[in-house]
């Protein structure tokens, strides 16, 4: 009966049909969405989950065609989805159906269709297009476009709103090719006054409804309000209920969609981050998925071992890992060699290419990726550059677990904002720093989760169906313009493939490579400058936290204090390094590497300056032991200058013993190198005001004690073996 009163009153007044339609709101069950995709991509899923998270119903044009549409970077084109938009029509006969027609691969929704459906009655026309600040593809046709008052002048094809028995009428007269230009077809139908008029068009000119990014992009910022994620257009000050990356914007719609809508928030975070999940607990070794492991050494790279000792680590079964290893420095093969040898046959099944093979790295990630390709029971490709420190020993289940096709973990350099993602790009297609870029880094706990970014180096898991597929062309990582990472990311964008970091975990760091010098034995020891969080990892005790928290220091003799400080690899390290530097002085008086040339008490040594080792013994002993001396000396504060740093050799048939003596230093601090028992035997220090002797040094402690005046002191005899000890005489 309320019907029936509403169609008199409109009859009565003599409203038209349209005005007659804005007496009530639209029941949204006569809304449907039409879009067109051919193939499922990322940017499809993540279309489809927009449209779920607001209760749209979605029909899905073109599955299974071939594309023939054009893109973006080619010609124009789109034709094919006007020929499968008029096809679609033609099967709906409801008067009163309202068409939403959008593009998917670049499109969000930001709100619901309660508020799509609003808007639309608001602007009182019959169909109503998605409006830009640029006119495309033919700018002849400028001065043919209506002016408006205020707001965008030029139609968008990308999305548009209309009654069906309107929209037919548009599409009545397509009979073009599916590589025509859709834009063109339907501007030149806007740019007519009498069908303008007949079909009652008009254009979003301030993004009420559509926001279409290109040429808009300082327009446009993310709205946090009430619990939820939109894009708010800043110039016009309006909510846009869809949001196009059309044209050369899809990085900034990657962007938006990493909170729209309501991915994430502030008030919950990551609310998808436990979506679709590829559980790992519960499955037996055997039904764990193949994982091609793929490891790059392209330059000289330090801590290399660690790295390997690292791999070996994981958790995750080793036969269930192939791994491919390329090596591009002789200076590895060693490394490599000894890490082959011992456990080769734990893998399910390794390939090598080494230096002597001279294959170009770009090539090597290609022949990685084959591996993985042509194996039927790969599943995975985790590629991993030999200069990434991969901490986390879960890593690899992590990221098959959040089942992406392509997925890496967030690495940084330690007290730097460097990472191996980048959240943006320049125009020229270099680094760019996104808005959150600095939040994501940081890792503070709201700002973790999943993000889709334009860049991602050094380490990745991509899923052997994507290489299949969307990234089956070789030569991925060549171009005659760009370096082979940026190559890559950018032919893995061009197909449509997300890649996504995750931040979620901490997994580990990515080792500065600069400055790394090949002309020692151990060539890590020089690293701790360059790398200091991974020296102090290599090379200092696991209890040194201890001495300074813990007041883990034991007083052995009178003012004689005992801590531990070097790892069994540092010691190991510093004796063979002088062992292969091999110039032990004479243990003569005569001495021309000391002021004076003479020395009092002579030792069988070796000075750190003699290879090189100077500035870094420093900065061991300005780091590590001056805070100890600072805190058991208290009032005495140490820049931790020396003008004698050496190891000394003592042997029964060279030298086993020193004579009591004082050292030229405030205080001296003597690390034992090797093991008393097993190396050598007998050995020690005797301290002779105070009659107290340490005659059974641990490996890696270090005595720190006075210098001159009081703790006259000799070297005890070592009556077998080799005992090596590392002094220094500091602030002499």
């Amino acid at each position: 009966m309320r019907g029936v009163l509403v169609i008199l009153a409109c009859l009565f007044a003599s409203l038209s049909p349209l005005d007659c339609n804005q007496q009530g709101s639209i029941p949204e069950g006569d809304l449907l969405v039409l879009t067109v995709a051919t193939q499922e991509t990322d940017g499809f899923r993540r279309f489809l989950r927009s449209a779920k998270h607001f209760n749209y119903t979605i029909r899905v044009l073109g599955k299974g065609e071939t594309w023939k549409g054009g893109d973006y970077m080619s010609p124009p084109g789109g034709g094919q989805k006007v020929r499968l938009l008029k096809s679609a029509l033609e099967d709906i006969q409801e008067e009163n159906k309202v068409i939403l027609f959008v593009d998917s691969y670049d499109v969000i929704f930001s709100s619901g269709p309660k508020e799509l459906l609003k808007k639309f009655q608001q602007a009182k026309h019959r169909v109503v297009f998605s409006a830009e600040t640029l006119i495309w593809p033919d700018r002849h046709l400028e001065d043919k476009h209506p002016h408006v008052r205020e707001g965008k002048r030029f139609l968008g094809a990308g999305g548009f709103i209309g009654y069906a028995p309107n929209l037919k009428q548009m599409l009545s007269d397509w009979s073009g090719a599916d590589s025509d230009s859709d834009q063109l077809f339907f501007t030149k139908i806007y740019i007519n006054p009498e069908k303008r008029k007949s079909i009652n068009i008009t254009l979003d000119n301030k993004c009420r409804l559509f926001q279409n990014l290109h040429g808009a992009l300082d327009e446009v910022m993310l709205k946090f309000e009430d619990g939820r994620v939109r894009a708010r257009n800043v110039l016009y000050d309006t909510l846009p209920v869809i949001v196009h990356g059309n044209g050369p914007t899809k990085l900034q719609i990657n962007y938006l969609g990493n909170y729209i809508p309501n991915l994430w928030m502030f008030e919950t975070g990551c609310t998808i981050c436990n979506e679709d999940l590829r559980p790992l607990s519960g499955l037996q070794e055997s039904e764990y998925p193949v994982v091609v492991i793929g490891i790059f050494i392209q330059q000289p790279t330090p801590f290399v071992t660690v790295f390997f000792e690292r791999l070996l680590n994981l958790k995750y079964p080793k036969n269930r890992l192939r791994l491919f290893i390329y090596n591009q420095e002789y200076h590895h093969e060693p490394h490599v060699r000894t890490f082959l040898e011992y456990h080769e046959s734990e893998y399910q099944g390794v390939k090598l290419i080494g230096p002597e093979e001279d294959i170009d790295p770009e090539t090597s990630r290609d022949i990685g990726f084959d591996m993985c390709r042509e194996d039927i029971d790969c599943v995975y490709f985790f590629s991993i550059d030999v200069d990434v420190v991969l901490k986390n020993r879960d890593t690899l289940r992590i990221l098959i677990e959040l089942n992406k096709p392509f997925i890496a973990p967030m690495m940084s350099k330690p007290g730097r904002l460097w990472t191996n993602f980048w959240g943006a790009l320049s125009a020229d297609g270099y680094y760019a720093r996104s808005e959150d870029y600095v939040d994501i880094v940081q890792g503070h706990v709201y700002e973790m989760g999943l993000w889709n970014v334009p860049y991602v180096s050094n380490i990745f898991l991509i899923k052997a169906d994507t290489l299949r597929t969307d990234l089956k062309d070789p030569d991925l990582f060549e171009s005659e313009t760009l370096d082979a990472d940026m190559a890559f990311c950018s032919k893995v964008r061009d197909k449509g493939v997300f890649m996504f970091v995750t931040n979620m975990h901490t997994f580990g760091r990515v080792l500065s490579t600069e400055n790394y010098q090949t002309n020692h034995l151990h060539n890590d020891l020089w690293q701790i400058f360059e790398n200091p969080v991974e020296w102090e990892e290599r090379y200092i005790h696991e209890n040194y936290s201890k001495v300074l928290k813990d007041g883990l220091i034991e007083m052995p003799c009178p003012d004689v204090y005992w801590f531990p400080v070097f790892t069994d690899v540092a010691c190991k390290h510093l004796i063979e390094e002088m062992e292969h530097f091999g110039q032990w002085s004479g243990g003569g008086n005569v001495d021309k590497r000391i002021q004076g040339g003479y020395e009092n008490v002579p030792t069988i040594d070796i000075h750190m300056n003699q290879v090189g080792y100077d500035k870094e013994w420093h900065k061991f002993l300005l780091d590590y032991v001056a805070p100890v001396t600072e805190k058991m000396y208290p009032g005495y504060f140490t820049r931790a200058q020396f003008d004698l740093a050496f190891v000394v050799r003592y042997k029964p048939d060279e030298q086993p013993a020193l004579s009591p003596h004082h050292d030229a230093s405030t205080f001296t601090i003597n690390i034992a190198l090797n093991q008393v028992g097993v190396d050598y035997q007998g050995g020690g220090c005797r301290f002779l005001r105070y009659n107290c002797s340490v005659t059974a040094p641990r490996r890696g402690w270090a005595l720190m004690h006075p210098g001159r005046l009081t703790h006259y002191h000799e070297g005890l005899p070592t009556v077998e073996g080799v005992r090596y000890i590392s002094v220094s005489f500091v602030d002499p």
